[in-house]
């Protein structure tokens, strides 16, 4: 997943704006991305003639956003793998009952497995 100018914006704390497409330089977020400063008597957005944000803070918090969700890739391969917290829970009561609460019970075996095939790094 790409995060969208859009995040970026929202994340800096940009709340009412416009945006058309996908700005990917200055020129583009100049044209594209309108703020957002009331409405008019007919209710028509009026818009500001400034940015609210630089080009350089919108595509440096798209960076920083980008960059955090990479880094997360193994924690969202790992959610997937897991089973659902319905079937954890059965093995831990499988293993209890067979008095294998460490690590040769199956509930061990399977966090263990998703864990090592989806390691932080």
């Amino acid at each position: 997943m790409t995060i969208s100018i859009a995040k970026a914006i929202k994340a800096l704390g940009g709340t009412e704006f416009t945006i058309t497409g996908e700005p990917s330089n200055e020129a583009e977020y100049q044209a594209n991305v309108k703020y957002i400063s009331g409405v008019d008597s007919s209710k028509s957005a009026v818009f500001k003639d400034t940015q609210d944000f630089t080009w350089s803070q919108v595509s440096a918090k798209q960076t920083e956003l980008q960059t955090t969700y990479d880094g997360l890739a193994y924690a969202r391969a790992r959610a997937e793998a897991y089973a659902e917290i319905k079937e954890q829970l059965d093995l831990l009561y499988h293993d209890m009952a067979a008095d294998k609460g460490d690590k040769t019970g199956e509930w061990f075996k399977h966090i263990k497995a998703v864990k090592d095939a989806n390691s932080k790094g």
